[in-house]
């Protein structure tokens, strides 16, 4: 089984890779037909490969759009399928994260919640992969506090780490299943200034004009803060997709989430 895994990791990694590599060639592609249309000076950073990127270009044809990418093995059954989610806690929680466990488990549908113990990252991913679970998810405390969300999509990632605040949750949006016609519950991610307000309401028409919004909680903020290829088992080895720079000058400045 374990061979299995490492293999099936490989073969992922491998085909990201060559992804990127495809990807520029694609990037220098483009960047030499437009400079050869326009009758202009080739980028320095094409001029070394030009002879060998206008051979290409000579096969080049509408055929090439909408290749796969390593996104449509992460999330190839997308509202096809229902997620399976796992949550659970860090070690020895206070009463108030194993409600906010709870309250995490009720809000996602089809979820289940499993008590950590003393079970081991790896030892938790390795049977959340044998059940078919889509999605781990794992929360963190500060002295009593829910404080930190990570969400470990399976079985090769990415990883999302979330700092939470005000707690009173492409990574987010596939928690969730196909919503159903007749469904009243509405779940909000509202991201301003890069923090991701959550807020959970179940709602009810009191006549053709005018609806009724209940707040039923949990609600809180969220700040991204790192996203790894890989899943919580290989978190010391993974590759870091991005992560938030937060000791520099212009880090309270930069927003990546917003719209500027």
């Amino acid at each position: 089984m374990l061979r299995r895994e490492v293999r099936l990791r490989k073969e992922y990694l491998y085909r990201k890779a060559q992804e990127d590599r495809l990807r520029t060639i694609e990037e220098k592609k483009q960047k030499l037909k437009s400079a050869l249309d326009d009758n202009r000076l080739l980028p320095t950073e094409v001029r070394k490969d030009a002879l060998d990127l206008q051979k290409l270009l000579e096969f080049d044809d509408e055929g090439g759009d909408g290749v796969s990418s390593h996104m449509d093995d992460e999330y190839k059954w997308a509202g096809v399928e229902d997620p399976k989610i796992m949550v659970t806690t860090s070690r020895d929680p206070s009463s108030r994260l194993k409600m906010f466990a709870k309250e995490m488990k009720l809000m996602f549908p089809g979820s289940q919640r499993m008590n950590r113990g003393t079970h081991e990252i790896p030892t938790l991913v390795h049977a959340c992969k044998a059940n078919n679970v889509t999605d781990l998810v794992i929360v963190h405390e500060t002295r009593g506090q829910p404080d930190g969300l990570v969400v470990c999509h399976l079985p090769f990632g990415p990883t999302a780490y979330f700092t939470l605040y005000n707690v009173v949750s492409d990574i987010l949006k596939y928690l969730f299943p196909v919503p159903k016609e007749d469904s009243k519950r509405v779940i909000t991610f509202a991201n301003a200034e890069d923090f991701i307000s959550f807020r959970h309401h179940t709602y009810k028409k009191k006549d053709h004009k005018n609806v009724e919004l209940t707040e039923v909680g949990p609600r809180f903020e969220m700040k991204l803060y790192m996203i790894k290829l890989g899943t919580l088992e290989n978190e010391n080895t993974a590759e870091v997709e991005w992560r938030h720079h937060a000791y520099t000058r212009t880090a309270k400045k930069r927003k990546f989430l917003s719209v500027e």
